[in-house]
């Protein structure tokens, strides 16, 4: 294979890598947008009267954690696939680079 047809594999290799980055940034922005949307709906809960006692902000942290692990779960096969994608993909990435030489990659 040439060093043009190889540039042009990279280059079409990168842009794949950033499509599936993308992918993945959509999927943790989707989580993190409906987890903005439970947050009200967990409220600080108070212990006892409300004068004496202050709200428990560690079982309000719980709460979210709890929540955010089963929102996650939800995607979590969508997650794993991207990641071993990802990985992939920087490998051969990283293996075409290998390949060119070095004054013709960019970085």
């Amino acid at each position: 294979m040439s060093v043009p047809d190889r540039r042009a594999q990279l280059f079409r290799m990168e842009e794949a890598r950033r499509h599936t980055q993308r992918q993945f940034d959509m999927i943790d922005r989707q989580i993190m947008r409906q987890m903005t949307a439970i947050i009200p709906q967990l409220k600080l809960q108070r212990i006892g009267h409300r004068r004496r006692n202050p709200a428990d902000a560690r079982a309000l942290l719980e709460r979210y954690r709890l929540k955010l692990a089963a929102i996650t779960l939800q995607r979590q096969h969508e997650i794993d696939a991207l990641s071993r994608k990802l990985a992939r993909q920087d490998a051969a990435i990283k293996a075409l680079r290998a390949r060119l030489p070095p004054n013709l990659i960019r970085a």
